[in-house]
C-alpha cells in the first residue's frame, strides 16, 4: 500500500493527443488553445500587413478627397497614377470612391485574419494595427491642417508673401475687428452661464414633480434642432414691418407689442442690443442640454446626504448652495466646458440671421467672411489661429478639474 502522503505521479505525456489529465478530468491540450509554439514568421507576416494597412488608408484618403477634386499630394508633389487622381465626371469619381472603400475593407480583413492566425503578436503590434491606420486619418486631418493654418497667418492675402504680424497687429488694431472681439467676447461670457443657471434652476423646480418628464421635454426640445432651423424660427420671432395702417405684424414679439400699444421694433438692426437678441437664440438650445446633465447629476446625488442636511435644518436656498450645487460642481463644469467652446464655435446663428453685418459678427463668422468672401486667406488664418489659441486653455481647465474630481472620489 502506497504513502497516501506521497505526491502522486505526474501526468503522462500527451502531446500526441488532444487532452491531457489534470486533477482527475480530461481538459483540452493548452496548445490548442493557443499555449504553445506559433509560426516564427508570423509577427513578421503581422508587421507587413499593418504596414500596408497604414499605406492603404492614407491612399484612400487621398482617393476619396480626389473624387471631390482635391488633389492632397500636390502639396509634396508626389506622383501618382493620372487616372486616379485625375477625375472629371461623376462616374469616375463614384468609381475611386468604391475603390478606396474596397481597398480599405480587404485591407483591414487582412489584418483581422493576421490577428487572428497570428497570435504571438506583441501588444504594441496589436494596437498598432488597430489604432495607427485611425491615428494617421487624425493627423493627415486635423495636424496637418493646423500647422499649414498657422503658417498662412504669416502670409498676405494671397498666401505668396510673408509679412510676419502684420495681420495679427490688423486683428488687434482695426475698430472692425476689435467689434468682432468685443462680441465674441460677450458670447463666451453671457452663454455659458445664462445656459447653465436656467438649465439648473429648472432642473431643480421640476425634480421629481407630477409632470417632470413633460417639463424635461419641452425644454430640451430645441436640442433637437440644428442651429440653423433655429436661427430661422427666430428670425421670424424678431420679423419687423413698418408700422402702417393694414399691415400686420409676422413676428411673434412685434405683434405683442402692437397688441399692447408699443412701437414695433428692429431688433436686429441696432447694435450693440441686436448681439444680445442673437445670444438668446444660443441660450434657448443650450439650456435643455445643461438642465438633462445637471438633472441627471442631482438625481445622483446620496439620499442620506440631503436627509441629513434636513436634519440640520437647511432647506430651500440653503439646501440649493449648501449641497445641491458642491455635490454637482464635476457636472457644471462639464456643462460650462461644452457650452463654452460651442458658443466659441458660434457661426450658424450670426450667419443665419444677420450675416455679420450690423455690428454681429464674431470670430468663426469673420473667419469665414475673411476666407471666402474677401479672399483674404493670411487674414482668416490669422482669426482661426486666434479661435484655436482661445479653445486652449479651456480645454486645460476642464482636464484638471476633472482630474481633480477623481482624485476627490
Amino acid at each position: 500500500m502506497s504513502d497516501p502522503r506521497s505526491p502522486s505521479p505526474p501526468p503522462a505525456d500527451d502531446s500526441a493527443g488532444s487532452t491531457v489529465t489534470v486533477s482527475g478530468h480530461d481538459t483540452p491540450d493548452p496548445r490548442l488553445l493557443g499555449g504553445g509554439p506559433r509560426p516564427s514568421g508570423s509577427v513578421r507576416w503581422t508587421l507587413a500587413l499593418i504596414a500596408l494597412g497604414v499605406f492603404a488608408t492614407v491612399a484612400g484618403a487621398a482617393f476619396l478627397l480626389s473624387a471631390f477634386g482635391v488633389s492632397p499630394f500636390d502639396e509634396f508633389s508626389v506622383p501618382w497614377p493620372n487616372w486616379l487622381l485625375d477625375t472629371t465626371t461623376t462616374p469616375e469619381k463614384l468609381g475611386v470612391m468604391v475603390f478606396a472603400i474596397v481597398l480599405f475593407v480587404v485591407v483591414m480583413a487582412l489584418i483581422l485574419l493576421s490577428v487572428d492566425r497570428a497570435r504571438a503578436v506583441p501588444n504594441w503590434a496589436l494596437v498598432a494595427a488597430f489604432l495607427g491606420p485611425a491615428l494617421l486619418m487624425l493627423a493627415f486631418g486635423l495636424l496637418y491642417p493646423m500647422f499649414r493654418t498657422i503658417r498662412e497667418s504669416f502670409f498676405d492675402r494671397t498666401g505668396a508673401n510673408y509679412i510676419g504680424f502684420d495681420n495679427y497687429v490688423t486683428m488687434f488694431s482695426q475698430n472692425e475687428f476689435q467689434i468682432v472681439l468685443r462680441n465674441t467676447l460677450i458670447w463666451v461670457l453671457l452663454v455659458p452661464i445664462l445656459a447653465t443657471f436656467i438649465g439648473l434652476v429648472y432642473a431643480v423646480l421640476v425634480d421629481r414633480t407630477r409632470f417632470e418628464a413633460l417639463a424635461k421635454g419641452l425644454i430640451f426640445l430645441p436640442m433637437a434642432i440644428s442651429l440653423v432651423g433655429a436661427s430661422i424660427i427666430w428670425r421670424f420671432v424678431y420679423a419687423y414691418r413698418p408700422d402702417q395702417d393694414g399691415v400686420a405684424q409676422i413676428g411673434l414679439i412685434n405683434q405683442l407689442l402692437v397688441w399692447i400699444g408699443f412701437e414695433p421694433q428692429q431688433f436686429l438692426l441696432g447694435a450693440p442690443m441686436n448681439t444680445f437678441w442673437l445670444l438668446i437664440v444660443m441660450i434657448w438650445v443650450q439650456t435643455g442640454f445643461a438642465m438633462t446633465v445637471l438633472s441627471a447629476a442631482i438625481k445622483a446625488i446620496p439620499d442620506d446626504i440631503v436627509e441629513a442636511a434636513r436634519l440640520d435644518g437647511l432647506t430651500g436656498i440653503r439646501m440649493f448652495r449648501y449641497i445641491t450645487v458642491p455635490s454637482i460642481r464635476p457636472a457644471l463644469i462639464v456643462v460650462m466646458v461644452t457650452v463654452t467652446m460651442t458658443t466659441l464655435k458660434a457661426f450658424d446663428i450670426v450667419r443665419t440671421m444677420t450675416g455679420g453685418q450690423f455690428e454681429t459678427s464674431v470670430v468663426a463668422n469673420e473667419f469665414y467672411t475673411q476666407s471666402f468672401r474677401q479672399g483674404n486667406f493670411g487674414l482668416g488664418a490669422t482669426l482661426a489661429v486666434f479661435l484655436f489659441v482661445l479653445v486652449i486653455p479651456v480645454v486645460i481647465y476642464q482636464v484638471r478639474q476633472l482630474r481633480l474630481a477623481e482624485e476627490i472620489r
